[in-house]
């Protein structure tokens, strides 16, 4: 059995190869050649011949995440990687005879969730920014491959995935809290999902096997609200440095948001609500088996 992985060397897809390496070959699609990669610009229209040869699985991670600051050529990178990218793949997977097509999104897929809601896969708001909105698309055209083709398609929606050596935002809180620039965050009860890079791993590996899963979409958390705070304290424990007693005052944060509207997104970003259910998951028998504590631990 091969499993052909696409951004297999980022975060979540380096965890999930060595996974899939413990039973099974796998097939890594990358520009860069290397063991047992397949050198494959997916930008490039055409795919090399024998790229689905024995496959049987397609994890497809690969994806455009950073904005260039213009916004007309973001938006042309990500709906060349994140959409067009996405379909040919799928399309040539199904002709190809490949068994199942496992596309992992994003929660941003499904916007942003109102105030005091834990959204689910039933909640569809308007995406979030070009990266959700390009998810989105992608996953419709996805869903409807699967369907017309008989190929196996589900779609795994994370959370904010922590876990050693997370990238983005969480690792920019991370450094500061390390180098003494990060504030400590008032408690402010908000909710927040968040998800440990291995059990994201095994909620992608559940999707692939159970036939269930055909066809759907799964938000993927590790089942428990967490509040910015309690982000930073685990953080502190994490680094081996002991947690302040004291925060800074919500009310100087609600005044700098008012400086101007990006501080005011940002600053939203740190304290509000993210909150999204992942019980359709766990119908599978998905449970989390990691927690905040476990912040800087792999299985691996």
């Amino acid at each position: 059995m091969v499993s052909l992985v696409t951004g297999g060397t980022g975060f979540i897809g380096s965890r999930l190869t060595n996974t899939l390496k413990n039973r099974e070959e796998v097939r890594l699609v990358s520009r860069n050649p290397g063991d047992n990669n397949v050198v494959c610009d997916l930008l490039c229209e055409n795919f090399p011949d024998g790229l689905f040869l024995d496959v049987e699985t397609v994890f497809h991670m690969a994806s455009y995440t950073h904005d260039v600051g213009n916004e007309q050529k973001s938006r042309e990178l990500y709906e060349k990687l994140n959409i067009d990218a996405t379909i040919r793949l799928a399309e040539f997977a199904a002709a190809s005879g490949v068994k199942k097509f496992i596309f992992v999104s994003s929660v941003k897929a499904g916007g942003r969730p109102i105030v005091g809601l834990c959204a689910s896969e039933s909640d569809q708001f308007e995406p979030e920014g070009l990266y959700g909105e390009t998810k989105r698309k992608a996953e419709l055209k996805v869903l409807k491959i699967g369907k017309n083709s008989g190929m196996h398609v589900s779609i795994i929606r994370p959370s904010l995935v922590y876990g050693p050596n997370a990238k983005g935002n969480l690792q920019l809180m991370l450094s500061g809290i390390e180098k003494g620039w990060f504030p400590p965050l008032p408690e402010t009860g908000n909710r927040r999902s968040m998800i440990h890079v291995d059990d994201l791993v095994r909620a992608i590996l559940l999707v692939a096997e159970d036939d269930r899963a055909n066809g759907e979409i799964f938000i993927a958390t590790d089942g428990v609200p967490h509040s910015s705070r309690e982000i930073y304290n685990a953080m502190c424990s994490a680094l081996d440095k002991s947690i302040p007693k004291w925060s800074v005052p919500k009310l100087l944060f609600d005044m700098a948001s008012l400086i101007s509207p990006r501080i005011k997104y940002k600053l939203n970003k740190l304290l509000g609500d993210e909150h999204y259910s992942s019980a359709k998951l766990e119908t599978l028998g998905f449970k989390a088996k990691k927690s905040l504590k476990d912040m800087n631990e792999t299985d691996f």
